[in-house]
C-alpha cells in the first residue's frame, strides 16, 4: 500500500550552481507575476466590455486554469522575456509556476464559496524577491541521482549534505516514485523537497505498535508542553525547548543591526542573512523537538487521546500568542495523526467543548470557576487535582468509554 510522503534534503551546490538556482527562482517569480497580470488584465477588460453592453457569453474569457496560463506564456515569452531561452533555463519551472497560480485562484474561489475550510484565502498578490526564492519541478524531472546527489534539470548533478540511500533503494525497485520536487532557499542555504508516493510497509511493520503497550491521554499546555497519563497510572511530563524565547535577545540584536544598515547596501544584505539564520535555527530546533516527540508517542502508545484546540482563537490572545506559536501545537497534532496511522496506533480527539480541565475525575462535577492561573484545585467531593494530570486522565477515560460503547 502506497502513501504520500515528503522528504527534504539540504543541497551543497557549487558557486555556479547557486547562481543557476537563483535564476530559476527568479524565473518562477516572473512567470507567477505574468500569470497574475494576464488574469487582472482580462478581468479589467470584462468590466469595460460590460459598460458597452456586451452580453455575458461574449465577454473576454479569464485564463483561470493552468493550461490556459501556460498557453499564454508559450505564446509571449519569446518577445517579452528573451533571456529565458538565451540562458537555457528549464521549461518545467514555468509549467509548475502556472499550476501554482491556478491553484491560488482556485483556493480563493473555494474559500469564498465555503468549499475550502479554515481561514479565508485572499486573491493572489504579486510575488516579490522578499517573499523568498523557490521553484518547482513536475513529476520525476528532478530526482535523486546517487545517494549523495540529485539531478536538477538545466542545473546538473548537485551534491547533497545528507545520505539518501533510504530513498534511492526504494526508487530502484519501484517501491517509491517521485511526483514532484520543490527547491527552496532559506538563510542562504538551499533545500530540495521531494513529494513521493512510497510503499512504507517494511518500515511500518518494523516499528508496528504491539497491542500490549499502554493507551494514554495527553494534555498540552504552555508551562508543561505535554502531560501524559497512561492507563497504568504512569504520569510523564514533556517540556519543550521554547527556542524562540531562548533566541529573543539574539533576534533583537540581529534586527537592530539590519535597521542600522543603509537600504540596498551589501552590509544590509549580510545583516539580513544573519537575521535569517537565527530564525532558521529557531525553526529547526522546534521541528526537531516535535518530530522526536511525535515519533516516540506514535511508536510507544497503542492509543492516544488528545484534546481539540482552537489554536487560531488562542493565538488571538496577545498575551499568549508568542508562547503558543513557540510551542507549535497545531503541528504537534498534525504529525501525531499521520505517524500514528503509519505505525498502527490510533489517535482519538475529544470534542472541542469537552471540559477536560474543569471536570472532576472522581465525581464528574464541573468546576466552572477554574481559571488559567489555577494549577491545582479542590473539588467539592474532597479530591484535589493537578490541573494538567486531571485533564489528561479525563481525556483517557473519555476515549475508553466511547470505544467500549462502540
Amino acid at each position: 500500500m502506497t502513501t504520500r510522503q515528503g522528504l527534504r534534503v539540504e543541497l551543497a551546490p557549487t558557486v555556479e550552481q547557486r547562481s543557476r538556482l537563483g535564476r530559476h527562482a527568479g524565473l518562477s517569480r516572473v512567470v507567477e507575476n505574468f500569470c497574475l497580470e494576464k488574469v487582472r488584465a482580462a478581468l479589467e477588460q470584462r468590466e469595460a466590455e460590460k459598460t458597452y453592453g456586451v452580453c455575458e457569453t461574449d465577454l473576454t474569457p479569464v485564463p483561470w486554469s493552468a493550461p490556459a496560463l501556460e498557453r499564454l506564456w508559450r505564446r509571449q515569452h519569446r518577445d517579452r522575456y528573451p533571456w529565458f531561452t538565451a540562458e537555457g533555463l528549464s521549461s518545467r519551472v514555468p509549467k509548475e509556476a502556472c499550476r501554482v497560480r491556478a491553484a491560488g485562484f482556485k483556493n480563493f474561489f473555494d474559500s469564498r464559496s465555503g468549499k475550502r475550510t479554515g481561514h479565508k484565502v485572499g486573491f493572489p498578490a504579486w510575488r516579490k524577491r522578499k517573499h523568498g526564492s523557490r521553484f518547482r519541478y513536475d513529476a520525476a524531472t528532478a530526482r535523486p541521482h546517487t545517494p549523495r546527489s540529485v539531478h536538477l534539470p538545466m542545473i546538473g548533478k548537485v551534491r547533497t549534505r545528507e545520505d539518501m540511500s533510504w530513498l534511492t533503494e526504494r526508487l530502484s525497485d519501484a517501491r517509491a516514485r517521485v511526483i514532484g520536487a520543490t527547491v527552496r532557499e532559506l538563510a542562504g542555504r538551499w533545500w530540495v523537497s521531494f513529494q513521493l508516493e512510497i510503499d512504507r510497509t517494511d518500515i511500518n511493520e518494523r516499528h508496528a505498535v504491539p497491542q500490549d503497550l499502554p493507551a494514554c491521554g495527553i494534555d498540552v499546555g504552555v508551562k508543561t508542553f505535554a502531560t501524559i497519563v497512561d492507563d497504568d497510572g504512569t504520569v510523564t511530563e514533556l517540556h519543550a525547548p521554547k527556542p524562540l524565547k531562548s533566541a529573543l535577545r539574539k533576534l533583537r540584536r540581529a534586527g537592530k543591526a539590519v535597521s542600522r544598515k543603509q537600504s540596498g547596501s551589501s552590509n544590509r544584505a549580510k545583516a539580513v542573512q544573519r537575521l535569517a539564520r537565527v530564525h532558521l535555527d529557531v525553526a529547526h530546533q522546534r521541528a526537531d523537538f516535535l518530530h522526536k516527540t511525535t515519533t516516540m508517542l506514535a511508536r510507544s502508545k497503542r492509543a492516544i487521546a488528545v484534546e481539540t484546540l482552537n489554536v487560531t482563537g488562542m493565538v488571538a490572545n496577545h498575551r499568549l500568542a508568542r508562547a503558543l506559536c513557540d510551542l507549535g501545537f497545531g503541528e504537534f497534532f498534525r504529525q501525531l495523526a499521520y505517524k500514528a496511522e503509519w505505525y498502527g496506533s490510533s489517535v482519538w480527539a475529544a470534542d472541542r467543548w469537552f471540559p477536560s480541565s474543569r471536570l472532576c475525575g472522581g465525581c464528574g462535577a464541573i468546576n466552572r470557576d477554574l481559571t488559567l492561573g489555577d494549577r491545582v484545585w479542590r473539588c467539592g467531593c474532597g479530591l484535589e487535582h493537578d490541573r494538567d494530570v486531571n485533564a489528561a486522565h479525563n481525556l483517557l477515560n473519555a476515549m475508553t468509554l466511547e470505544r467500549q460503547a462502540a
